[in-house]
């Protein structure tokens, strides 16, 4: 009889993995932007939690068109679902409307919240870039902040505009500096503040821009109002020196998390879904609270 019972466990064990759920992430992240790993992270603790396999796809050439044949790839091995983010509709609309034409189910993350239903997505998980934009600009101008420069990393990505632009609303941006290459970011900041000498306050609309921004304006002897957008270990520690007034926390953990979570359940519950897009942001990290978030984000040294 206990021969039995554990062949029968055995048999339902190996059913069990044969029969797994696989879920792809796509995202547009470079490899040296220190943001997606703990996306990455989140969604595989999330798989993790729910026995369901997780492949993550990254295109570090930055080229949407290379990251829709990637989107194009993962659907036609029919995943239990897709986890894409979405940082220029129209380049990667078509290949996320086939794969959801195709049967499979999507959720959009981190870009792309203005779209993501026109492209038949289930819902969008993410922070209202302008939104967060705004929240900084305002927080920025009470703090003294009168004129901007805003450093943008990824030229193509449309929710960076927004941040800047949102931001733009408290504090007139005086230039807005965008580049595809991460490794120009130093050298083009410190270019831009020469040439913008009025500027007393930057918006640096991503970790690795932080850094970088941060390192131009110790060589150049500057003192600005300085704020970003998300978290890294270099971002904290900027904010615990005093060289970085806050910074704004999407929560990318979440952002990789959930969509894993949320297309388990709909794919187990008769397709039901939350009741709307779920906004996992903005909110404030700074010299207060900095060391606490890290330890919760998993980026504390």
């Amino acid at each position: 009889m206990k021969k039995i019972i554990l062949t029968f466990f055995a048999i339902v064990f190996v059913a069990s993995a044969a029969f797994a759920e696989r879920y792809v992430m796509v995202t547009h992240g470079e490899g040296n932007d220190p943001f997606w790993p703990v996306v990455q992270k989140g969604g595989e603790d999330a798989a993790r939690a729910i026995g369901a396999d997780f492949e993550y796809i990254y295109n570090p050439s930055a080229d949407m068109a290379d990251m829709a044949s990637s989107i194009q790839a993962a659907a036609a091995t029919s995943p239990d679902g897709m986890v894409i983010s979405l940082p220029d509709p129209d380049a990667l609309g078509p290949a996320i409307k086939a794969a959801v034409a195709a049967g499979v189910p999507v959720i959009t993350m981190n870009s792309g919240l203005e779209t993501s239903a026109s492209l038949g997505a289930l819902m969008h998980v993410g922070q209202p870039e302008y939104l967060a934009g705004q929240s900084a600009g305002a927080r920025a101008k009470a703090e003294g902040a009168t004129k901007a420069l805003c450093m943008i990393q990824e030229a193509y990505n449309t929710a960076l505009v927004d941040r800047c632009e949102g931001y733009g609303e408290s504090v007139p941006m005086e230039f807005t500096d965008t580049t595809s290459d991460p490794a120009t970011i130093q050298t083009r900041a410190t270019a831009a503040l020469q040439a913008n000498p009025e500027v007393d306050a930057i918006l640096s609309v991503g970790p690795h821009v932080c850094d970088a921004v941060s390192k131009a304006l110790d060589d150049l002897g500057m003192t600005v109002h300085h704020s970003c957008f998300d978290l890294s270990p270099a971002v904290m520690d900027l904010i615990n020196a005093g060289k970085v007034a806050f910074t704004i926390d999407q929560q990318q953990r979440l952002q990789g998390y959930l969509p894993i979570i949320i297309l388990h359940l709909y794919n187990n519950g008769a397709g039901l879904l939350p009741g709307a897009n779920i906004p996992s942001g903005p909110g404030f990290v700074d010299k207060s609270n900095a060391t606490s978030v890290a330890a919760l984000a998993g980026i504390d040294r």
